[in-house]
């Protein structure tokens, strides 16, 4: 998969930028304010299924953080890993939309007939992904993820055409801004004043092959929930909120 290949950490790394969503306070990185909606695996403890794979990469984290250092790289808490699904609204457009009387409530209800209109197409069967290395992306560093089940995959992408084709949803103002590229976030670019970036691209390239060595190779898509988040850090959702069992 060419997002693990040594000459694309080199040319990725001239690219990377600090990110918005982590500012300082005082010496420690503190997630900003960044709420919204999406469409995500449940996160963390929550998903039982996957407990192996993120113990491993807990452990993985704890070592790119080792290697980068605190001012590069921000660790997420592992309690919020998790594969987005569909993003659904945040930031400004969130902030603009829930002015709105009873938005949130729309969305709930909308994004729960979307997850209907998906039902006829499961066949009862959890997704394979294989977990294939670390990726890195313009403000984060994630584990990239290649699916290895065809009909699975294309439930997925179902699912993403059911909300951003959902009229309703259009109606209040969702629509796709990004195609899906699977993968599990680990942390955030944080300081890279000072960062040498082929230093950087060699250590990216060490730390990767230390996790292709792993035998943690597989993940799994058995539910997708709507879940509300405040930053980067959790994602939280009630009880009747909906989900889809695939």
């Amino acid at each position: 998969m060419r997002h693990t290949l040594p000459e694309t950490y080199k040319a990725q790394v001239q690219h990377i930028q600090s990110s918005p969503k982590f500012c300082r306070d005082g010496q420690a990185w503190q997630p900003a304010d960044f709420p919204g909606y999406t469409v995500v695996t449940p996160p963390g403890k929550a998903d039982g299924k996957n407990s192996e794979l993120y113990v491993g990469l807990t452990q993985f984290q704890e070592q790119v953080a080792q290697t980068l250092g605190a001012e590069c790289f921000i660790p997420i808490p592992a309690t919020s890993f998790h594969l987005t699904l569909a993003d659904v609204i945040w930031a400004d457009a969130y902030e603009h939309a829930r002015k709105t009387s009873g938005f949130d409530a729309k969305l709930q209800e909308r994004v729960a007939q979307s997850f209907l209109q998906c039902d006829p197409f499961l066949v009862g069967e959890p997704i394979r992904f294989q977990v294939v290395g670390l990726m890195v992306m313009t403000r984060a560093i994630s584990m990239a993820l290649a699916a290895t089940d065809e009909v699975g995959y294309y439930n997925i992408l179902n699912l993403r055409r059911a909300l951003y084709q959902n009229p309703g949803l259009i109606e209040i103002g969702i629509e796709q801004q990004y195609y899906f590229t699977p993968h599990i976030t680990l942390g955030y670019f944080g300081d890279l004043s000072t960062v040498d970036r082929e230093q950087l691209s060699h250590q990216l390239d060490q730390l990767n092959q230390t996790w292709i060595a792993t035998s943690q190779q597989e993940f799994w898509v058995h539910q997708a929930e709507l879940r509300r988040f405040s930053n980067m850090t959790a994602y939280e959702r009630e009880a009747d909120w909906p989900t889809l069992k695939f």
